[in-house]
């Protein structure tokens, strides 16, 4: 799978980063975001690699079984002054179904509005 940024304008300037796996790990695609992100462990050349590869223990055991169990994983994170909120999730395709995972990285403020709604 490839992103044509023609059809997906947006991702080009989203505030977040986006990064998509095939089911097998095989990093498939990063946002420009996503590039800058992780421009100190490859950058654009991580695309076509495991990420399994770019993960410590322990989370490359809780990818690992992110991938087999395709259940979804989220959770907070503040890293050099900036919180962000990550966001794994399964996708999939329409002729196949489960193709991988992806991942957004939001920033987010450290104090925020929440709103429970009816």
């Amino acid at each position: 799978m490839t992103i044509s940024y023609n059809q997906h304008e947006w991702l080009r300037s989203f505030p977040g980063s986006v990064v998509v796996c095939g089911k097998d790990g095989i990093i498939l695609e990063m946002n420009p975001r996503a590039v800058e992100t992780f421009k100190e462990d490859g950058g654009s050349a991580l695309i076509g690699t495991n990420l399994l590869d770019c993960h410590p223990e322990p989370a490359r055991t809780r990818v690992k079984e992110m991938l087999e169990t395709r259940k979804p994983n989220y959770y907070t994170i503040e890293k050099r002054g900036i919180k962000k909120l990550i966001y794994q999730v399964p996708w999939f395709d329409d002729r196949n179904g489960y193709a991988g995972f992806v991942e957004l990285s939001l920033p987010i403020p450290s104090e925020m509005p929440h709103f429970i709604r009816k």
